[in-house]
């Protein structure tokens, strides 16, 4: 029994012989192809992990400069900046929109920012106290946005990429452990079972030669038997014909 668990339970003919390798070879191109794509991947992966220790690390500074400014400019234009600059704000100007990059036949989301319309309202934003603060403080914040959104661009893709590794790791697996081996199995019972099968024909067909030869030889010694009979009648026979002739006389 754990034979057969091993290998598929098929008859063991010339054309199930031929389906099942064609199955195996599948299998193999199918392993081949997803093991470059789990490398692939994994290199794509290691690339991001990489980029996203870079930008947190790039996001304390620019998380701590922006705070800095922002108390800069609440220092110098008052505690109230920030009426000041809602009132002069209609719509976002800085907009986010995604789109997918594909790595391996694997999607990955990709954010990255934009600025719509001309912020000429908030050019005027200070303008009695604090004006230059309060436009540093407004780059520096907009630097802050950006590495946001690549923060969250390498985190997403980052989760996807780590589902998409497994999913394809784990097919290589099954491929390589299970699939493979049975139908690897399951070509050699069918060899086994055909060359078996070829064997007892061989037999088969040396005993039918031997018996019809045996046949042979008797009907060969009966004829000869049959023979050597029939001459040793016909022999007899005519010393007795001579036998009972009567010379006849002879006449000068």
């Amino acid at each position: 029994m754990a034979g057969q668990s091993q290998r598929l339970n098929v008859v063991p003919t010339v054309t199930m012989l031929a389906v099942v390798k064609a199955r195996l070879t599948g299998a193999t191109r199918g392993h081949a192809l997803l093991k470059k794509k789990s490398d692939a991947l994994t290199v794509q992966f290691r690339q991001i992990l990489k980029k996203i220790v870079n930008t947190k690390e790039s996001m304390g500074t620019v998380m701590k400069s922006s705070s800095f400014a922002l108390t800069e400019a609440k220092y110098v234009a008052g505690e109230n900046i920030k009426h000041i600059v809602l009132e002069n704000v209609q719509t976002a100007t800085v907009r986010v929109r995604s789109r997918q990059e594909n790595v391996a036949g694997v999607k990955l989301p990709k954010f990255e920012y934009f600025t719509e319309g001309e912020m000429t309202k908030n050019d005027l934003t200070g303008l009695a106290r604090g004006g230059q603060q309060i436009q540093g403080s407004r780059v520096a914040y907009l630097k802050a946005i950006e590495v946001l959104v690549e923060l969250a661009s390498l985190q997403t893709s980052f989760l996807t990429l780590d589902v998409a590794i497994k999913t394809t790791n784990r097919r290589v697996n099954a491929l390589e452990n299970v699939v493979k081996p049975r139908l690897e199995n399951t070509v050699t019972y069918i060899k086994g079972e055909l060359d078996e099968l070829e064997r007892e024909d061989f037999f088969r067909l040396k005993k039918i030669q031997g018996y019809k030869k045996r046949e042979i030889e008797k009907k060969e010694e009966a004829a000869k038997k049959i023979v050597v009979s029939s001459r040793r009648g016909g022999t007899l026979s005519t010393a007795s014909s001579w036998s009972k002739r009567k010379d006849e006389d002879i006449i000068f």
